[in-house]
């Protein structure tokens, strides 16, 4: 009954974009017709009265938004070619499956997805499609390379290092080049239940309590027009040189801001990089890997082709890459860090940016995770990774957990005694504190030499300035000179038991390591004697 001029159907997840998508090129080629679809996974999007900020159980209401907006532009690039994105509802491979059995389609076209998540989920769609005789594709296009391909050419583990990644990886494939006129229609609906592309207030979120949304706005069109506002400046592009760049400069930030696009496959990573190669060959002096433009994509490829060749990969028990190391367990801090409460104003206007934006420099999410963990509070880095996957617009499983890992010292990087100032380290971008000054409004009036560090700010100042410590802006929850001592005492400790166990750290060897620092640390009473001073 199949003949060569029946159904498709292309199942949208990330890769929400026209451009350079194999997978809905294959769906349309010779198909009769063709359908288009998302489902909303109550899984991400169903509204979590109880989490800490407005949003679902997984993803705060900047992402939610910014997805959203992204499929209203896909409806509408789908809909000038002839065809439109046909929402459901439900558990993404119940719905899949319905629709299979509802529709004469011959095929089934959806981009690979490395994430466990989504691994689990395409084996039951692949499975049911196989047997019933519906050829399934499913294209590596989320990133540049084939991370299954790389694992191989290592003799089956990720690399781990990103000098070896890059040498093996060599040139990736060039995209897609296709341009449609038009698509082919959808099919008959059968029996089920489509909708047009949900609001916030459709979806739950009509009373969330928001101040101040990402101003970043999801979709293809918004993505590609910021890449080709990119790709004007030649010389900023050839030039291109990270760590360096501003963390303090908001109103224009000083990256490209495009890793929500990429996260969400609204922008092509080939795509990209390829319009980088091509200013590169007009510009022989250019930057190169790891500091560069196509630097920054290779590390994204590193930490997905990491996170996939790694089990466990997004956890310290159970994570060979991950060192065994006694975080502390104290809710108190996490808040105070989670809140931007931690009286440190560089590390609060960084968490209050977050929280608003879903969004900051790469050397600001560095200062507060370094200071969330090995520099300062000693607090696990799942739990600054939760925080993160949950507000950052841009949050991506394989990147977010190599990225906690490296700035904990768990993995990847081990020089722990280097430590991000959260008092000199954003002074160094911003003398004036303009950043603190527009996140922090109760800071505006202090004056540049105190910003950084106001519980040093005479008490004459702080009234002139309408900002007492202690009232109106909160104390600092450690000393950072003697936290960050202990800090390295503490992984110094930790990674002596990794060295000589071998790695293989158990439960036990963990308490009582816990239990020793614990006792070494209460013979200190050093920061008791801090907060009495400061509140004197």
């Amino acid at each position: 009954m199949m003949g060569s001029g029946s159904g498709s159907l292309v199942w949208f997840r990330k890769g929400i974009r026209i451009h350079d998508n194999p997978a809905l090129e294959f769906a349309s080629r010779s198909a009769s017709h063709l359908y288009p679809v998302f489902v909303i996974d109550p899984h991400y999007m169903k509204p979590d009265p109880d989490a800490f900020s407005p949003g679902s159980s997984r993803a705060g209401l900047n992402r939610i938004k910014f997805l959203l907006e992204s499929l209203v532009d896909l409806d509408l690039n789908l809909k000038n070619l002839g065809s439109r994105l046909l929402i459901l509802k439900g558990d993404p491979a119940e719905v899949v499956i319905h629709c299979l059995k509802e529709w004469n389609v011959s095929k089934l076209c959806f981009e690979y997805d490395t994430e466990p998540y989504y691994q689990a989920l395409d084996v039951k769609v692949k499975n049911f499609a196989l047997a019933a005789g519906i050829e399934v594709f499913s294209p590596v296009s989320h990133t540049l390379f084939n991370p299954t391909d790389i694992i191989q050419k290592n003799g089956g583990k990720p690399p781990l290092s990103y000098q070896s990644f890059v040498k093996l990886a060599g040139e990736p494939p060039s995209p897609l080049t296709t341009v449609y006129s038009s698509l082919p229609p959808v099919g008959h609906l059968g029996s089920c239940d489509i909708s047009e592309v949900p609001t916030i207030t459709d979806l739950g979120y009509g009373d969330a309590e928001q101040d101040e949304f990402s101003p970043f706005k999801g979709g293809e069109s918004e993505a590609l027009k910021r890449l080709d506002e990119c790709m004007k400046d030649k010389k900023w592009v050839a030039n291109f040189e990270k760590p360096k760049g501003n963390p303090s400069a908001f109103l224009k930030p000083a990256t490209t801001v495009l890793s929500p696009y990429l996260k969400f496959g609204c922008l092509s990573s080939r795509y990209f990089y390829q319009r980088i190669q091509d200013i590169y060959r007009s510009m022989p002096k250019h930057t190169s890997p790891p500091v560069s433009l196509t630097g920054q994509l290779l590390w994204r490829e590193f930490f997905y082709t990491a996170a996939f060749g790694t089990p466990n990969f997004d956890r310290m028990k159970g994570n060979r890459i991950c060192k065994q190391i006694p975080w502390k367990d104290d809710d108190k801090l996490l808040e105070a860090w989670r809140e931007a409460r931690t009286g440190f104003p560089w590390i609060d206007a960084i968490m209050i940016q977050l929280r608003r934006w879903g969004w900051m420099h790469h050397l600001a999410r560095h200062s507060v995770a370094c200071f969330l963990t090995r520099g300062d509070l000693f607090v696990h880095w799942e739990k600054g990774r939760d925080v993160f996957e949950r507000l950052l617009i841009d949050s991506d499983w394989a990147i977010n957990n190599g990225n906690w890992m490296w700035l904990s010292c768990s993995s990847f990087f081990y020089q722990y005694n280097r430590i991000y100032s959260p008092t000199t380290f954003g002074k160094k971008y911003d003398p004036n504190g303009d950043y603190i000054r527009h996140f922090l409004p109760v800071l505006k009036d202090m004056p540049k030499e105190y910003i950084y560090e106001p519980w040093t700010a005479p008490k004459s100042i702080q009234t002139k300035a309408n900002c007492i410590i202690g009232k109106d802006y909160p104390i600092p929850v450690v000393s950072h000179d003697s936290a960050s001592k202990e800090c390295r005492r503490k992984m110094g400790e930790a990674y002596a038991l990794n060295k000589e166990l071998n790695g293989l750290v158990g439960e036990d060897d963990l308490k009582n390591l816990r239990r020793k620092l614990d006792e070494s640390e209460r013979q200190e009473p050093e920061g008791k004697r801090y907060k009495q001073k400061l509140i004197g």
